[in-house]
């Protein structure tokens, strides 16, 4: 039985629900890297379907989300993070899922760049505006957010990782 399903979500469009209760910790599902996005295999007409949503991973790779993953919405105050496991990304459950809760993540962990929008999740954290570079975020959040981070992410950014380390205090 697939665990989650599409629905429509009241933080933005589709979101992903749900099927059953999955408990914290537990694998929630393996996300479809196969559409990767290069010079020789551009995004095409008949990706529109997909809505663009691409993710940027170690190396400058991009992949174009599949179904159910790209549906997965934003939140200050998520439910799931993203994990790479012997070269495969899984989304976890951060904490306990009820049958019929939204599945959702920061877009934050694990991003850089510097594209900002409004947030609509509703959360009591909301941070209100976004800015997609996870070194951006208050750095209570980054500490927070630092056991959940891939390690491809703590390499790219080793350097950043450390200061960050070093000006908490936490090494």
């Amino acid at each position: 039985m697939n665990k989650v399903f599409p629905k429509e979500s009241l933080i933005n469009g589709i979101g992903v629900f749900a099927h059953i209760d999955i408990r914290k910790g537990n694998p929630i599902l393996k996300i479809d890297d196969t559409r990767v996005v290069t010079a020789d295999n551009p995004l095409r007409e008949e990706d529109d379907e997909h809505e663009y949503h691409c993710d940027y991973l170690a190396g400058e790779k991009v992949v174009l989300m599949q179904l159910p993953e790209r549906h997965i919405n934003h939140s200050c105050n998520p439910n799931s993070f993203v994990k790479t496991i012997n070269g495969a990304r899984y989304v976890f459950a951060l904490s306990d899922i009820s049958a019929g809760e939204e599945i959702t993540y920061d877009y934050c962990i694990n991003s850089s760049g510097d594209t900002l929008w409004h947030c609509n999740c509703g959360s009591e954290r909301c941070r209100k505006e976004i800015h997609s570079d996870f070194f951006h975020l208050p750095i209570t959040l980054q500490l927070e957010y630092l056991p959940l981070l891939d390690s491809w992410y703590i390499e790219e950014y080793k350097t950043e990782v450390e200061h960050l380390l070093a000006s908490s205090g936490v090494s």
